[in-house]
Formats: C-alpha cells, sequence, structure tokens
C-alpha cells in the first residue's frame, strides 16, 4: 500500500507532469507566435526529462499522466494541484474538477475559452464540455489512480472543495493546511479536518496561497520560508527558519512570462485562449518550491547559494534541475511532482503537544 507520512522519508514513487507536444500548438495561425510556443512545450519536455533522470538516479519510480492529442485544456503540468497522499488515503479531486476549456471551430471557426460550464449556452457545447472532462480523467489520470486503488488504497475527495494538495504540508502526526486568505475565520475548516483525520493534530495557518510556495520544512529542524509566519514558534518550536527575500517580478504587470516572447500577438494569445493556464507568479518563491527525495537530499530549480549552504549545515545536499518556464506554468519543483510513495511510518516530532 502506498503511503506518505513526512515528506523527507525516502521516496518510491513520484508522479512528474507533462504538458503538450508541440504539435498541438498548429492552430496557431502566427507563424512566430506558434514558433514561442513549440519552443516552450519544447523546453518544458527537456525539463521534465532533466527531472525524470534525476529521480531515476535515486531509484525513484516515475508515473506521468496522458495528454489526449485532441483535448485543448490546461495540461496536467502542476500535478500536485489536484491531489495528494496523506497516510495512506489519496485525496483527489481530478474526478470531480472543473477543468477550463477551450474549443476549436465550434462557432465561427474560433476557439472559444470557457471559464467554466456556466458559460454554456445551449446543449451541444454542454456535451463537448462534459466529453473533455472524460477524456481527461479517462484517458489522462485513470492509469494513475488506477495504480492506486491496486495497491490497495483509499481514494477520497478532500473534505472542503477549496482544499488542494499544495496547501497541505506533512510532518508525521502534524498537519499543516495553508488558505488563501488572511485572519480568516476558518473554524468550520479546522471542524471538518479534526473530524477526517482523528489521529493527526492539524494546524490551519494563514499563508496566503499554496504553502509549497510559502514555507518548506525541509528536515526536522530547519524550515525555509520567504514568510516571516509568527506561528513558526508556537508549530515549530526551536526551529531555524532561514527567510529568503520574495522577488517582485519584473514582467510589465503580466502574471505570466515567456523569455523573450514579449510580442503583443504572444501575449494576446495568452489572455485570450490561455488565460486559466497561468497563475499568479506573485504567490511562489520558487527558492522555497522543492521535491524532498530524503532526509539527505533535495531537488530545487533555483542554485540559490544561501539555501545550498544552509541546507550543507544539515547534512542536506541540493540537486539543482532546470525548469526553464516557471514563470510561465506557474510552478516549482514540489508543484509538478505529486509523491504517492515513501517509505517510513507515522511519527510524532512534537510528543508533547495536545493539539
Amino acid at each position: 500500500m502506498y503511503q506518505v507520512y513526512q515528506h523527507w522519508d525516502q521516496l518510491k514513487v513520484c508522479v512528474v507532469g507533462r504538458a503538450y507536444n508541440p504539435e498541438q500548438f498548429a492552430w496557431i495561425k502566427n507563424t512566430k507566435t506558434r514558433s514561442y510556443f513549440e519552443q516552450l512545450a519544447i523546453e518544458t519536455e527537456e525539463d521534465f526529462q532533466d527531472l525524470i533522470n534525476k529521480l531515476h538516479f535515486f531509484d525513484v519510480r516515475t508515473l506521468r499522466p496522458n495528454l489526449p492529442l485532441d483535448l485543448y485544456a490546461k495540461p496536467p503540468v502542476a500535478v500536485r494541484d489536484h491531489c495528494v497522499m496523506i497516510g495512506n488515503t489519496f485525496y483527489s479531486d481530478i474526478e470531480t474538477y472543473d477543468f477550463n476549456y477551450f474549443f476549436h471551430n465550434v462557432k465561427e471557426e474560433n476557439k472559444i475559452w470557457l471559464d467554466s460550464a456556466d458559460q454554456l449556452e445551449d446543449a451541444r457545447l454542454i456535451e463537448l464540455h462534459e466529453q473533455y472532462k472524460t477524456k481527461l480523467y479517462n484517458n489522462g489520470y485513470q492509469h494513475i489512480l488506477q495504480e492506486i486503488k491496486d495497491q490497495g488504497n483509499k481514494i477520497k475527495t478532500f473534505v472542503d472543495p477549496h482544499l488542494t494538495g499544495p496547501m497541505i504540508t506533512r510532518i508525521g502526526r502534524d498537519l499543516y493546511v495553508g488558505t488563501y486568505e488572511e485572519n480568516g475565520d476558518y473554524s468550520l475548516l479546522r471542524e471538518k479536518l479534526d473530524k477526517e483525520f482523528p489521529n493527526y493534530r492539524v494546524h490551519v495557518i494563514d499563508t496566503g496561497g499554496h504553502s509549497d510556495g510559502t514555507f518548506c520544512p525541509v528536515t526536522p529542524g530547519l524550515i525555509i520560508s520567504h514568510w516571516d509566519m509568527p506561528t513558526y514558534q508556537d508549530s515549530f518550536p526551536d526551529w531555524e527558519v532561514l527567510y529568503l527575500p520574495k522577488p517582485e517580478p519584473t514582467f510589465q504587470g503580466k502574471k505570466w512570462w515567456m523569455p523573450g516572447a514579449e510580442t503583443k500577438d504572444v501575449v494576446d494569445t495568452v489572455e485570450k485562449y490561455m488565460n486559466g493556464w497561468v497563475g499568479n507568479i506573485t504567490e511562489t518563491v520558487f527558492d522555497v518550491n522543492m521535491l524532498i527525495i530524503n532526509q539527505n537530499n533535495v531537488i530545487m530549480i533555483a542554485h540559490n547559494e544561501t539555501v545550498i549552504d544552509k541546507l550543507a549545515e544539515y547534512g542536506v545536499t541540493a540537486h539543482v534541475v532546470p525548469f526553464r518556464h516557471r514563470w510561465f506554468w506557474d510552478g516549482g519543483i514540489h508543484c509538478i511532482t505529486n509523491d504517492l510513495h515513501r517509505e517510513g511510518t507515522m511519527q510524532d516530532y512534537f510528543s508533547g503537544r495536545s493539539k
């Protein structure tokens, strides 16, 4: 049975994301614009392969979602967004998530961007929307979900529709659940979580977005963070916190960036057809967003000497791999991977704590 109790236990099985092939951008009429996206696809897959090779070096088995060639939706690059293994239960919204789509040749020979099924105007479009959701689930993730079931794991939906995989940090008996709002009233969420996880101590913390873009407990005793949260002293007493400055993107106010692709047609293409693909890059600090292989090795995408030196003090080696288009896909190494199985059993790092 697959399991994850601490995210620094030895990694054994991991999902790695997938983007489009270059051929899937053939619909873009402007030759120069199309070449940018074709290069984006090529380089993204090259970087995925570098990551996969590094994981295989550490004897980590990798799985990848498929991508139907006739599916025009946000590709499954950030595979952590919709699922997470907590203990030996896999929480997922893959089957129910309302994916964003645009369709080709539905009306006036143009692609039509649809944020949700609510914008569909007739029965045919609703039918197409459901067909595409089914394609992504059946052809994209089904083999991964089936493997998890074959291992004997339960698959459940999240206890709250606002929860996602990147918001949950697993440290033995302690689960840390991030939020999108600061100083909100999360009493109902706490109640749901306490009921769902009676064997855990659940902590709801204000992270202003995905927790894995805010802080990373790398190994017992050390946290890398860009946010000086007062809760660190309560949640992680006596742990050292290395604070990193949060860089301010200079991408002309846009929430995405493709190096060298600042033409009006590229910008218009993204804004019209891919606005639901790109995220808010100000939410994530990629020096924090790292994948832990075990207590002695981590993978990161930014060569930050401050982080690398601090990790070395704790006996942790940083392995840097490229992810050149992280500013477009809005994802770091932790975002584009999903740990399905790690060795180890549940530990209690704060045994004197009641809740």
